[in-house]
């Protein structure tokens, strides 16, 4: 994927402008850095995040002594163009502590656990457990499940407590996005799906 590094007015900041760091699939915020000119033209080119260290004065590439590289997906300025949102690919934790955010100890909070799932569903797929052993058995298996799951979610609505119902949904989202899975599809075809449905609505 070839990168292409928006306009950005350096000079406001004095050489530098801030760079936040967002989860491509979860949109967390992982960090905030800052790049001179160089350091977007290597993030560009690279397509690995390069900051520009203040307190060291010079340019790093993230992940460089941690391996916790950042794989850049885009790369967008704001509407003044004075800072830049980086998405990305985490290698591993952004956070220097370990944590897979500079703010705070939670990941991927809200909705973005369904992106989350997604990921761990990816790298479960090819090893031996429960994930593995369904993929195994084929889309029409998993469609089953997906069924079964379906009617145990709305028994629980029409007639079980708050927790069961939680549960059931939960063991229904899983289902659809291993079967999402098996089909060569991801969450992102379904908001795409849910983005043209919106843009036909008046």
């Amino acid at each position: 994927m070839t990168l292409t590094a928006p306009e950005i007015d350096f000079e406001k900041g004095g050489g530098l402008v801030p760079a936040v760091v967002q989860d491509a699939a979860t949109l967390q915020v992982l960090m905030l850095a800052y790049m001179d000119r160089a350091a977007l033209q290597e993030t560009a080119a690279s397509g690995e995040a390069t900051f520009f260290s203040r307190s060291r004065a010079q340019r790093w590439r993230k992940g460089e002594t941690s391996g916790n590289r950042l794989k850049v997906v885009s790369i967008a300025a704001d509407c003044d163009g004075d800072a830049i949102l980086l998405a990305v690919e985490p290698q591993g934790p952004a956070c220097h502590l370990g944590r897979a955010s500079c703010f705070g100890e939670a990941v991927a909070p809200g909705v973005g656990r369904l992106a989350l799932l997604e990921r761990t569903i990816a790298a479960r797929a090819g090893g031996d457990g429960y994930t593995a052993r369904l993929l195994g058995e084929g889309v029409r298996r998993i469609a089953q499940k997906v069924g079964e799951e379906g009617v145990e979610t709305a028994l629980a609505g029409a007639g079980g407590d708050d927790e069961e119902l939680c549960g059931e949904a939960a063991d229904l989202i899983y289902h659809l996005l291993v079967l999402l899975k098996a089909r060569g599809l991801s969450l992102e075809d379904v908001m795409q799906a849910l983005r043209r449905r919106a843009e036909r609505r008046p």
